[in-house]
């Protein structure tokens, strides 16, 4: 496919030294540009893919469209899968009405990228202390039931929303501890200095403790 001077400039400006500040100081220039996000998108490669979700217009984001990013994304690594419908998600699809009632839906969608994303919204909900939606006995009951059986990336996301839901509700808290011992999701993992293990026992205690609750 023919690509526009202007794209073909970004794309050679975009290395493997390339970081993700460095991609959100292009976006600034750039603005908004869907054309331009299209083309960056179809290079095919996850940096200027990261690129073109910052540009993009959200509200060309109806649920065909997002099923070919999907689709797309499909095409790359396990961590950059993961790192490219996080960013989405972070940078798009939560920041219009429309696709948040997508992110909403998402709960049995075939794609497990998008069962990810209505796990991990739900637990961001409670991460940034928001009141809770009025769906947590809900959400802990379902996790209890499913997590054991689910995509590993769906599994992360599960998790981090019981550990949310472990910090912020202390009526469910001792649930949450069960199950992790229960699952033992991510026990023994090895984490950055700095970096709070997701095993829910150490990752409610740990969490919790910072914030005093």
């Amino acid at each position: 496919m023919k690509i526009s001077p202007k794209a073909e400039n970004i794309l050679n400006e975009i290395n493997n030294k390339t970081k993700l500040g460095d991609l959100r100081n292009i976006a600034k220039e750039i603005k908004k540009d869907h054309s331009l996000a299209m083309e960056l998108w179809h290079s095919g490669r996850v940096l200027p893919r990261l690129l073109s979700i910052l540009i993009m217009d959200n509200k060309t984001l109806s649920q065909d469209v997002i099923d070919e990013l999907d689709k797309d994304i499909q095409n790359h690594s396990f961590d950059e899968r993961n790192q490219l419908i996080d960013w989405l998600m972070a940078n798009q699809l939560t920041k219009n009405k429309k696709t948040l009632a997508l992110i909403e839906s998402w709960e049995n969608s075939p794609s497990s990228l998008q069962r990810r994303i209505f796990w991990y919204y739900q637990g961001r909900l409670r991460w940034m202390g928001q009141p809770p939606p009025e769906n947590t006995e809900y959400l802990l009951s379902v996790i209890e039931d499913k997590i054991a059986q689910e995509r590993p990336e769906v599994q992360w996301a599960m998790n981090f929303t019981a550990g949310w839901i472990g910090i912020y509700d202390k009526q469910y808290r001792d649930r949450c501890i069960e199950l992790g011992e229960r699952t033992s999701l991510y026990k023994g993992e090895m984490v950055s200095k700095g970096c709070t293990p997701n095993y829910l026992p150490e990752f409610i205690e740990i969490e919790s403790k910072k914030r005093k609750l």
